[in-house]
């Protein structure tokens, strides 16, 4: 005790010796900070405040646990973590289940006090360049809306903020603006962006003209929608129907054919900027190898050390990565490999989604066709390939420790006979299994494996090195299916043919021919195809109001087993159909891991019961009330 009073008394005298001798030492300004005055000042200091703000992008949809495992396209393997809150509709306001940093409410709105903070210094700015002030306060315009949306499509419509509060303001709460409101004032950003923007370059990662049109081609698409049509939401929804307070959750009256035209409209605008084009001026389909390199060329958005760059043509906005920053979107490889490679097999697709990719020639697989059941991945759209991993799969090579077991370098997802030493039959399972000898419990349970953002470069050893495949925000082929989509809701099925026909030929894909019912469906499929992973699948089914019949599925995975054809003498197993006769089945996921169900009051995510009690304002969204 008295060695410690010896010690601190030593200090403060220090401190006050300090202080007489240097009155500056008390208002020495922080490193990390900069007064406000300053920032608005000075115009690198305003860019990088704006450029902070662009972390609301968070990775993209590269987290570990990423959206589709939410939906009919992936399971994620690691369970536990919110997603079955979500996926067995048990979400409420206490435990809303997982939420991406992206969608989450007090992230988002932490990001547009940010963005208002911008606009409100930028409006009137404090240097001289005028040009430089315009462009920040673009991209202020283009941020702000840009998260209002993702709250939006998330939570319907929520409190509008549009101005910064200040401490000691009266009343801190504030109800819910219409979604009418909300729709209108994120199209006005959306427009004030690409006007102040309109002589932007694209540069990667920052916003442009062309990306504030996509955004509000996106908006406009989704307000369209049977959700968010009031009338028709609540002939599809009992829930939706007896909710007090429709004006939160979409128009209660209008001219939904006029809404449809402006998301027409809007969609075109960003087709009609036509440098984003990529391989869309095709008069037949590509071949088959061709549509999966063009496939894989936009998902690499040119990233990969491998990839034609002109993919990257199609990429409006994405968020990039690059070595220097040990962020999670450069892991993605490592979190959804296989485990046979010792990578984790996070979102693995389910068997749902692989069913809906066309045979070549553009019919429908179907287990019932003795053909496609003895050949579940021959001549399958080219996009299956460059997106999925299956049995059989040909991928990078394994790693030293793993190579003697696999020199050809092929994913196992099966069980098959090979000959011990003594000549007698045994049953093996494949190395990318969950009962593999490498890491059994990284296992899928899926029989499938996420390829579509992963860098197919061998020198990238997923377990260990990090990729630069950068996330896409805004892609012009969503520009064009929100076009179709737009043209099919208008009656305009030869326009809509013509666009998606162009991103099918891209594909390798033939044309599609059906009109009215029969193409609506066609497009849904193709919109699920082409924007695999990309976290559209969550929202489509939910504005579509087909949740019930595709999310509230159950997980379907596929079991095979290979059998030794007679007189064949193999004890290291690869794949082969000169060794081998394959037997596939449909199964279904254990419901003890997960039991997946729809309940309607998923259509809008809860809001968390303590933003509800720090503003009673706020009303909740139906059935959690």
């Amino acid at each position: 005790m008295k060695n410690k009073f010896k010690i601190q008394y030593i200090s403060l005298a220090l401190l006050g010796l300090v202080a007489s001798c240097n009155d500056d030492f008390v208002n020495t300004q922080p490193l990390n900070e900069a007064p406000k005055e300053l920032v608005w000042s000075d115009p690198a200091l305003a860019q990088a405040f704006i450029y902070e703000i662009y972390n609301g992008f968070g990775v993209g949809g590269f987290y570990e646990q990423q959206m589709a495992s939410m939906t009919d396209e992936a399971f994620f393997t690691h369970p536990g973590r919110g997603i079955n809150t979500v996926t067995e509709s048990r979400s409420n306001a206490a435990d809303q289940g997982y939420i991406m940093d992206t969608y989450s409410y007090g992230n988002m709105y932490s990001r547009i006090r940010a963005t208002n903070t911008a606009i409100a210094e930028l409006r009137d700015p404090n240097f001289g360049d005028k040009q430089k002030a315009d462009e920040l306060l673009g991209e202020a315009y283009f941020l702000r809306a840009y998260f209002y949306q993702n709250l939006v499509r998330m939570f319907g419509a929520v409190p509008m903020v549009t101005r910064v509060y200040e401490l000691g303001e009266p009343d801190y709460m504030l109800e819910r603006s219409t979604y009418d409101e909300c729709i209108k004032q994120i199209v006005s950003d959306c427009d004030s962006a690409a006007t102040l923007l309109s002589t932007v370059s694209k540069v990667d990662g920052r916003a442009n003209e062309v990306a504030a049109l996509a955004l509000k081609a996106r908006v406009l698409t989704y307000a369209a929608s049977d959700l968010h049509d009031m009338p028709t939401a609540k002939g599809k929804s009992s829930l939706i129907s007896g909710y007090k307070s429709p004006q939160f959750l979409g128009y209660v009256s209008g001219d939904r054919r006029a809404r449809w035209q402006a998301a027409k409209d809007a969609a075109k605008k960003v087709l009609d900027h036509g440098e984003y084009a990529y391989k869309l001026d095709l008069t037949a389909p590509a071949t088959p190898e061709e549509g999966r390199a063009n496939y894989h060329d936009i998902a690499m958005g040119g990233g990969s050390k491998v990839a034609n760059t002109d993919g990257k043509k199609d990429l409006i906005l994405g968020r990039f990565f690059i070595d220097l920053k040990d962020e999670r979107g450069g892991w993605v490889g490592r979190d959804n490999g296989p485990n046979g490679y010792h990578n984790w097999s996070g979102n693995s697709p389910i068997q749902l989604l692989v069913d809906d990719y066309e045979k070549i020639d553009g019919t429908k697989f179907n287990w019932t066709n003795a053909a496609d059941k003895a050949s579940p991945y021959t001549d399958r759209d080219p996009r299956f390939y460059a997106t999925i991993s299956h049995d059989g799969s040909g991928w990078k090579p394994r790693t030293d420790d793993v190579k003697s077991r696999d020199p050809a370098n092929q994913i196992q997802t099966g069980r098959y006979e090979v000959l011990d030493d003594k000549g007698a039959k045994v049953i093996v399972f494949g190395l990318d299994t969950r009962n593999s000898v490498i890491e059994d419990w990284n296992g899928s349970y899926t029989g499938y494996y996420y390829r579509k953002f992963v860098d197919s470069d061998p020198a990238i050893t997923d377990q260990n090195t990090r990729q630069r495949i950068p996330w896409p925000i805004l892609r012009y082929t969503e520009a064009i299916l929100n076009y179709a989509e737009a043209c099919i809701e208008l009656g305009e099925d030869a326009e809509a043919k013509t666009w998606l026909n162009k991103i099918r030929f891209r594909s390798g894909m033939p044309a599609i021919t059906e009109t009215g019912a029969a193409l609506k469906d066609r497009y849904r499929n193709e919109r699920r195809i082409e924007l695999a992973y990309e976290e559209h699948r969550f929202f489509d089914a939910r504005r579509w109001m087909i949740a019930p019949t595709t999310l509230g599925r159950k997980v379907t995975l596929i079991n095979i087993f290979g059998q030794l054809k007679p007189g064949k003498n193999v004890k290291l197993y690869q794949y082969s159909l000169d060794n081998y006769t394959y037997t596939y089945s449909v199964g279904t996921l254990n419901p003890g891991i997960e039991n997946r169900s729809w309940n309607d009051k998923m259509y809008f995510t809860s809001f968390h019961r303590d933003e509800i009690n720090r503003n009673t304002k706020l009303e909740q969204n139906p059935g959690y009330e």
